[in-house]
């Protein structure tokens, strides 16, 4: 740190800065904290993400969104990998907590002294807390995430229910669709499974579900604002 206030690092999996989620972030740390934020696909063209982070049939995807809006499909492995030199670059440049911007679940990251904060690593065992043994439906970007990030949700009471909805593509009535459809299935409470949604998406899913509706980024903005003291 340079001037004596904390220095928070973010690490999206797109490009940074994520407009749609500095917001939700900024309003929840308190007053001085300064911020860093980066992004795994910084500065490379369509060809140059395609080429390196393409998806391949049958390995598990991830979606995020660039700077001029849009959205993309990687490779989970691919982006994994290129995460390391991000929070290694975060860590040099004096950030004391750094926060990846994804609820998908990573293994092996690691700091060498700063604060590391995991999404993957905290929504799960907060959703299964505020559930009890009530049934969750969980709304995924990608139809095919469904059974990929299955796995980290292991510790909910009942096997989650799984619909899709893009924050990135989707239109409203997508996402309102979905949250009905895991209302009539069964749920009791829905979680809004990647960073990308949004407190408008969250409103629509509540109206359209009557059920609370748990916004993953805004679970997590709350907790790191604990940590930048």
């Amino acid at each position: 740190m340079t001037d004596g206030n904390p220095l928070l690092g973010t690490i999206t999996i797109g490009q940074a800065p994520r407009a749609d989620i500095t917001p939700i972030l900024q309003a929840a740390l308190p007053a001085g904290v300064r911020a860093r934020h980066v992004g795994v696909l910084d500065g490379l063209s369509a060809s140059d993400i395609a080429s390196r982070y393409a998806p391949r049939p049958g390995q598990p995807l991830l979606v995020t969104r660039l700077l001029d809006g849009s959205s993309v499909i990687l490779d989970k492995a691919a982006i994994q990998g290129a995460l390391t030199g991000k929070i290694a670059e975060l860590e040099a440049s004096g950030c004391t907590v750094i926060l990846v911007l994804c609820t998908g679940e990573f293994h092996g990251l690691a700091t060498r002294r700063a604060w590391l904060v995991e999404p993957d690593r905290i929504v799960p065992p907060a959703a299964s807390a505020l559930a009890g043994e009530r049934q969750v439906g969980i709304i995924v970007p990608l139809a095919e995430q469904a059974a990929s990030e299955a796995g980290k949700f292991s510790m909910l009471a009942r096997m989650p229910l799984c619909e899709a909805a893009s924050p990135y593509d989707d239109d409203l009535r997508t996402l309102e669709a979905a949250a009905r459809t895991l209302r009539d299935r069964g749920a009791r409470m829905l979680l809004m499974d990647c960073m990308g949604f949004v407190e408008e998406h969250r409103a629509a899913a509540r109206r359209a579900s009557g059920l609370p509706t748990v916004l993953s980024n805004a679970l997590i903005a709350k907790l790191v604002a604990e940590l930048v003291i």
